[in-house]
């Protein structure tokens, strides 16, 4: 399970390092597998280029080679994407998440361009980013299948289509050595069961050891113990993107004390009433917690 940091802010809306910190420390004791630095999730359309480079640097600086971190780079620019890939120092990073181009809808001929541009353009391995219900475009299997099978350093794809039968067709037919990540929590449990790898995760900003448990147990074919952990936690992965993302993991985190709710426009946070449900599902975790080890 890797995870894809949030990035706190203080109530002057300036990041809280301090509270970034003890993220990543809370991540690395959960056993967390790796972590996604400057993904969607750390609301990066609103960070500036200075802060991006801050947090990326200070993640790598904290982290300290105790797990891999991996730095997204995306956007609907190539020729811009492939310049900041050749201006970022990589130093402390094992790989690129790159989200496909979002708003100008690109054909599938499009995307293939893009993505090799990208891998050409570097020797990082590169980890696709399928995500159409943000995007507005879905790189299709065969799309995906043509750059794992083209280009050595395109090693992954974080898929969060939802289409079951697409993801299905790039596990049957994929290489080897490419590995099949689901971006979505909600399916994780499933997709694991037809041959995901794994997930990089929005709850487990919150509950990293007990999501990276459920996970475990099924890549190792514990079925009825991962179904277990899946089903406690279906309610509270549909709080997590009622009012959006990452408002609904934020929310959860202020609760638990690790950081402050608070998030940058045109994000807000979650509604009074999706805060209270947040609190009685945690509430009713905690108690199961109580009687459980994982």
């Amino acid at each position: 399970m890797g995870v894809a940091l949030i990035t706190p802010f203080d109530d002057k809306g300036d990041i809280d390092f301090d509270a970034l910190a003890n993220l990543i420390e809370y991540q690395i004791y959960s056993d967390t597998s790796y972590l996604v630095v400057c993904g969607t999730t750390a609301e990066t359309p609103t960070l500036t280029p200075a802060e991006k480079v801050a947090i990326t640097q200070f993640v790598v600086e904290k982290v300290a080679g105790r797990i891999p971190v991996v730095l997204g780079i995306g956007g609907n620019n190539t020729a811009g994407v492939v310049e900041q890939i050749r201006e970022t120092d990589f130093a402390g990073i094992t790989a690129i998440l790159s989200v496909t181009p979002y708003y100008n809808k690109p054909s599938q001929e499009g995307l293939y361009q893009h993505y090799k541009a990208i891998a050409t353009s570097t020797d990082m391995p590169i980890v696709l980013y399928n995500v159409p219900g943000r995007t507005s475009v879905n790189i299709s299997s065969q799309t995906t299948l043509r750059l794992a099978k083209e280009f050595s350093n395109i090693v992954a794809i974080k898929e969060a289509s939802g289409n079951f039968r697409q993801i299905d067709e790039i596990i049957k037919n994929k290489p080897k050595n490419f590995i099949v990540i689901s971006g979505d929590d909600g399916i994780t449990f499933p997709l694991i069961t037809l041959g995901a790898e794994g997930v990089i995760s929005v709850i487990g900003n919150a509950f990293p050891q007990e999501f990276g448990s459920m996970v475990r147990f099924a890549l190792r074919g514990d079925l009825i113990g991962a179904r277990e952990i899946h089903y406690r936690f279906v309610e509270l992965m549909d709080l997590l993107f009622v009012d959006g993302n990452p408002a609904g993991v934020k929310s959860m985190l202020s609760v638990m004390g690790l950081i402050k709710n608070n998030l940058r426009l045109p994000l807000v946070p979650t509604t009074v009433a999706t805060m209270e449900k947040i609190k009685k599902v945690l509430a009713e975790i905690n108690k199961l917690e109580d009687k459980m080890l994982f």
